[in-house]
């Protein structure tokens, strides 16, 4: 047994120890009983280089349980990634050490989690992604993807999903450590499950290795073996003990308990002190570095140095001998949105926005390379098969295709495209119908936390599924998703981008919009119907540019109008139908606006907000969705005609008659909206 990395694991432990001893906050237990196992990865198994943490074909490490965050950052500490002055100021106010880990290349950390599952879900994710580009630049760039999972994850129905793809694509690059320490955060395992972990995965075509996962030799020979498999991903179930050397105040054994999952271990009930000790450490000055452990690590980092000017060389060699394909490589790892010239993307007239999605789709599989689309068991409803048609799915073994099909598990396909694109290197999208948006907005939410460029794809956007009846109509989806418009990420910036195009040329902007939003993620939403081009003076695409300023006149009347109609999507044609009879009718002027995105709207200059909707002229809005998905567009004194309950199952045509989404009950709401009684006949 190599003893400098016990010391190293003790290190940890009485490092994550003391930061939740100090912090007053925090889960000491699970980051004690997985020491065993970073210590050796990070000092013997994972490639990268220290002079460039961001190197694009390092090794990635995925935490999923982000209460063990304590663990990672010591263990990152003693590779000199993070100081000790860090790690005092654990879980406090600008640190660098937050609660969880979020995500941070350049000091070590590739994932934001906190949410059991995820973290590995996005492991298998960058374990495609890599896939993917091997299969385009060659195996001189391959690397291992290593996941660190808990009980918790384990749990958590995403690891289903995870673990079904990643055997089925056969991913032998992903190696997982399961934490198996059979306790949890007020139960104890065999409380709640007693499933064969080990049979379940191997079901799914995983190779399964069970070691004792406090014994660092047996860590080691996992690992040799992880790495040597070729035909399936690796999880390696480490029976670990929680609270790895906690003692009671009597020096008696504190390890196994469920009181040290979640506080500080004197709130617990060991004694902090005496473990300390017991693990070799100074209870009177805690935070230091063992010089076994220094000396480990230093050694360590020699050899990734060495490894990592090998591996550049390598690189260099294939450059010179392959100019475009490097050219074009670096060019993927930029991140930036790929040069396309949409004005010559032609549409169909009157069309719905899916089938206008999906003609952009087939641009993009013939022009853009490294973009991955997926979904979730609805490629021919979502119409991303307009890109598949063009390409081939993933498959075991072969993953030159650029499509990959998820099934039916939307939450773990947005979880896994939050990988790939934590990866880097890959546009990834996915679709699936609107109101499964439900299913995702976990995984929505730590992209938009991560500023994660993920586009979605949501079609069937409105009661206007029509037969399917309120399970498949979405309601309040929009309501919902468009909070993430007004959430600022820690970039001060839109946390998401959301889009509701209102006819096949806004849909091509809207596509121009989300491949230009490299900053955080973008949520397309999609009619089922067909709509009515909006009329325009020249070119409709031309015109429908200015959705990029979020909302934007597409009627206008001479001289300051008596009304504004207001909305997106599908109701933006029948306010513009409403509008002609109210000028028809009443001789009334009128401004429609479309309003894809009040998020970008609310970015515009004070001056152009007031110009598209001045304080003074009454505004009108109609949506599909709740009321208060336009009521920051129209104002608290202008009037909403909007769904106030679940939808019907009936065909759209009779739900736009029975729910008022007509242009005549557009006339008549705005005429009483205005004080006047709707008495003409039309």
């Amino acid at each position: 047994m190599n003893n400098s990395v016990t010391k190293a694991a003790d290190n940890i432990r009485i490092l994550a120890a003391s930061m939740v001893e100090k912090a007053k906050s925090g889960h000491p237990g699970g980051a004690m009983g997985g020491a065993d196992f970073v210590s050796v990865l990070y000092s013997e198994f994972l490639r990268y280089d220290p002079n460039d943490l961001s190197w694009a074909h390092r090794d990635r490490f995925f935490m999923d349980p982000g209460h063990m965050s304590p663990m990672l950052y010591s263990v990152l500490a003693l590779a000199g990634q993070f100081s000790l002055d860090d790690l005092k100021s654990f879980r406090q106010w600008g640190s660098v050490t937050p609660g969880h880990p979020e995500v941070d290349v350049l000091r070590g950390i590739e994932n934001t989690s906190g949410p059991l599952g995820q973290g590995h879900t996005m492991a298998v994710g960058a374990a495609i992604a890599e896939r993917f580009l091997t299969a385009r630049f060659g195996e001189w760039m391959a690397h291992k993807t290593y996941a660190f999972i808990s009980d918790g994850g384990v749990q958590e129905e995403i690891s289903q999903g995870a673990g079904r793809i990643a055997g089925f694509l056969g991913l032998s690059n992903l190696i997982m450590f399961y934490d198996s320490n059979d306790i949890q955060l007020s139960t104890k395992v065999c409380q709640v499950t007693s499933e064969d972990v080990a049979m379940k995965y191997q079901s799914w075509n995983w190779k399964v290795i069970t070691i004792k996962g406090n014994d660092a030799d047996q860590i080691r020979q996992a690992l040799i073996e992880a790495n040597k498999e070729t035909e399936r991903p690796t999880i390696i179930i480490g029976k670990t003990s929680m609270g790895k050397g906690a003692v009671a105040e009597d020096g008696s054994s504190f390890e196994g308990r469920t009181s040290t999952h979640g506080q500080p271990l004197s709130a617990g009930g060991a004694s902090f002190a005496k473990t300390i000790a017991n693990l070799g450490g100074d209870p009177e000055n805690p935070f230091q570095f063992f010089p076994e452990a220094e000396e480990l690590f230093a050694k360590r980092r020699e050899e990734l140095v060495k490894l990592a000017e090998q591996r550049h060389a390598e690189e260099s060699a294939w450059a010179d001998a392959n100019p475009e394909l490097a050219a074009k490589l670096d060019k993927f790892f930029e991140g930036e949105a790929p040069e396309l010239d949409y004005s010559k993307i032609a549409q169909k007239s009157n069309i719905a926005t899916r089938a206008a999605s999906a003609t952009v789709l087939s641009a993009f599989a013939d022009s853009v390379e490294n973009m991955i689309v997926a979904s979730a068991d609805l490629s021919d409803s979502d119409k991303t098969d307009a890109f598949l048609k063009k390409t081939k799915a993933f498959v075991k073994g072969d993953f030159s295709g650029a499509f990959f099909q998820a099934g039916v598990c939307e939450l773990t396909m947005a979880c896994i495209m939050n990988g790939m694109a934590l990866h880097g290197g890959v546009i990834p999208a996915c679709g699936t119908f609107f109101v499964f948006s439900d299913y995702m907005k976990p995984a929505i939410r730590l992209a938009a936390l991560m500023e994660l460029p993920v586009k979605y794809i949501w079609t069937h956007d409105a009661f206007r599924v029509g037969e399917d009846g309120p399970t498949h109509q979405p309601v309040e989806q929009e309501a919902q998703i468009r909070l993430m418009e007004q959430l600022k990420n820690h970039s001060g910036e839109n946390s998401m981008l959301v889009l509701r195009p209102a006819d096949a040329a806004e849909a091509t902007v809207a596509w121009k919009l989300a491949m230009e939003n490299t900053d955080s993620p973008t949520g397309l939403i999609l009619s089922r119907q067909n709509i009515k081009d909006l009329p325009a003076k020249s070119s409709r695409y031309d015109e429908a540019l200015q959705a990029e300023k979020g909302a934007y006149t597409v009627i206008e009347c001479e001289g300051t109008p008596d009304v504004i109609l207001v909305g997106n999507g599908s109701e933006v044609a029948t306010l513009v139908e409403g509008a002609a009879l109210l000028a028809a009718q009443d001789n009334l002027k009128v401004r429609v606006v479309s309003a894809p995105s009040e998020g970008l709207f609310r970015n515009q200059p004070a001056e152009y907000q007031k110009a598209v909707l001045p304080n003074s002229v009454p505004k009108f809005g109609l949506t599909a969705g709740l009321p208060v998905t336009v009521r920051g567009l129209v104002g608290t004194s202008g009037a909403v005609w909007g769904m106030n309950s679940f939808g019907f199952s009936a065909p759209y045509t009779v739900l736009d008659e029975q729910l008022g989404f007509t242009p005549k009950n557009v006339y008549c709401q705005v005429k009483a909206f205005l004080g006047a009684e709707c008495t003409a006949n039309v």
